[in-house]
């Protein structure tokens, strides 16, 4: 259950409401997350302004979903796997692909690149060394991409967090748990991970 009151969407007044019925009139549809953040008018428009400009950035709608599932793994936000799961097969994302955003990582050169300097942000909560944005320049990074991923980075992180601390109940289809083939085999007798 919710630990942040969700504000019904008929029943939102002022800004609330103008700001609900632009998720609805953009989504189809109002969030738990957006409805809890409506509480503080404030909170839900910077949420809504920063993922409105990044999402007209350089990197895919893909590219952007990948970053979101990677970073909501790593944080451990069910709602947020949950939605990523959803709206990265919206954008076109297979379920291997969201498979592998979630463990940091992609089959495809560019956005393995962008998914693993997502990772080596978060992880290093933004203290990157020399080497390792020289190594995002090799792996094709130019620095708006850069710059853009951090940002997503950031967006991500204030949306895991907002719904750690709401306990936002989830009303997207929950994610599937990522199954760590070695673990599993570790466990049977006999298991060759080789088959």
């Amino acid at each position: 259950m919710s630990r942040i009151h969700q504000i019904v969407p008929e029943s939102a007044t002022g800004k609330a409401k103008e700001l609900l019925d632009a998720v609805k009139g953009k989504l189809g549809l109002v969030p738990n997350m957006t409805r809890a953040m409506a509480n503080a008018p404030a909170v839900l428009e910077g949420y809504l302004s920063l993922s409105g400009a990044l999402g007209k950035g350089a990197l895919s709608a893909k590219d952007r979903e990948r970053i979101a599932l990677a970073v909501g793994q790593a944080n451990g936000c069910e709602y947020c796997l949950a939605a990523h799961s959803t709206i990265g097969k919206m954008v076109g994302l297979t379920a291997d692909q969201i498979l592998d955003s979630r463990r940091g990582t992609s089959v495809e050169s560019k956005s393995a690149a962008i998914v693993q300097f997502a990772r080596q942000v978060l992880d290093k909560q933004g203290r990157l060394s020399d080497a390792d944005l020289a190594d995002a320049r090799i792996a094709g990074l130019d620095d708006a991409a850069i710059a853009e991923v951090v940002g997503n980075v950031a967006l991500n992180i204030f949306t895991n967090y907002f719904n750690h601390v709401a306990a936002t109940d989830i009303d997207f289809p929950k994610a599937e748990p990522i199954v760590d083939h070695h673990e599993v085999c570790a466990t049977i007798p006999g298991c060759d991970e080789t088959r």
